[in-house]
């Protein structure tokens, strides 16, 4: 690296990468979109190498530009922990959390625990990243991630958040029922008009349904496809009668309550393990910090001994 390069450029060079184009950094950095843009130029001019492959419609790093992220990364965190932990205290938290999230926590786990947080908190930006695929949150640029599963990057602590079993459910509209009729079996629904959710990898998430003391995949009439990311919008088209969906049981209530849908086949509903916090296994900044004692206070379960587990 020459001497002359700015730390400066290389943070607008970063946030470019990290929010996937000029406007957006721009955005985030409170700075005009063609000050970024000079910053960049000027950055590549100074290193001698094109770091940014810009087209209309997107930007991405040329190879050297992502070597040159990746190294920078880990050493800008670092010191921004190093000036947080400088500025703040137990007591009073400052700074930014990042978290990269799946959408299916969107409408009810995350917006009291950030509501909480935040009251506690006031000095601490938020930033939540909406990503469906499990991701290389240090990469990324954020400080923690939530998933649901086993399947967690290497070198990370992960704990329970939100609910620590949840439901997927079945519901339907009484006009729907009315038309075809409620299904008495599994076989039955292989027969009905399926609200369906297809993930980024291209494959329609299956529906898994108790059959005794086994869990069994059924393949239902799929009538309507929606992206993950759209996920708790597919109620609305169940109250209009299009057919089944089965989405989490939690998000049900409302409907089931007020007669909007009705439950179908609620004995074959399975439970599984809820979403899970996790990050680096290395000394977590106090921001996230304050966070993980935040989502700590939600657990209620006796059997907290083994919440925190390296993956």
């Amino acid at each position: 690296m020459r001497n002359n390069v700015r730390a400066d450029d290389l943070t607008v060079f970063l946030a470019v990468l990290r929010e996937g184009g000029f406007r957006a950094a721009a955005q985030g950095l409170g700075m005009a979109v063609s000050r970024v843009s000079t910053t960049v130029s000027r950055l590549e001019r100074e290193l001698g190498t094109p770091l940014l492959l810009r087209t209309t419609r997107s930007v991405r790093a040329t190879e050297q530009g992502q070597a040159l992220a990746d190294r920078l990364a880990p050493l800008f965190a670092n010191i921004e922990l190093a000036c947080t932990d400088a500025t703040g205290s137990a007591e009073h938290v400052r700074g930014r959390l990042r978290l990269n999230v799946p959408g299916a926590v969107m409408p009810d786990i995350l917006p009291p625990l950030l509501t909480r947080y935040q009251q506690r908190h006031p000095d601490v930006v938020v930033e939540v990243f909406v990503e469906n695929d499990l991701v290389d949150i240090v990469a990324d640029g954020c400080d923690a991630g939530i998933r649901y599963g086993t399947a967690l990057e290497q070198d990370m602590i992960s704990v329970p958040i939100g609910p620590r079993r949840q439901q997927i459910g079945l519901a339907a509209s009484r006009e729907y029922l009315a038309r075809r009729s409620m299904p008495q079996s599994l076989q039955d629904l292989t027969d009905h008009d399926a609200i369906r959710y297809r993930l980024p990898n291209g494959s329609l998430i299956p529906w898994r349904l108790q059959d005794g003391s086994e869990v069994v995949e059924v393949s239902p009439v799929t009538k309507l496809v929606l992206c993950v990311n759209a996920l708790h919008s597919g109620l609305a088209y169940a109250r209009t009668g299009l057919g089944i969906i089965a989405v989490f049981a939690n998000w049900l209530e409302d409907d089931l309550r007020i007669g909007t849908l009705v439950p179908v086949l609620p004995d074959r509903w399975p439970q599984f393990a809820g979403p899970r916090l996790y990050y680096p296994n290395r000394l977590a900044p106090p921001p996230l910090r304050a966070f993980i004692d935040v989502c700590g206070e939600r657990i209620n379960d006796p059997a907290s001994a083994d919440d925190q587990v390296a993956v």
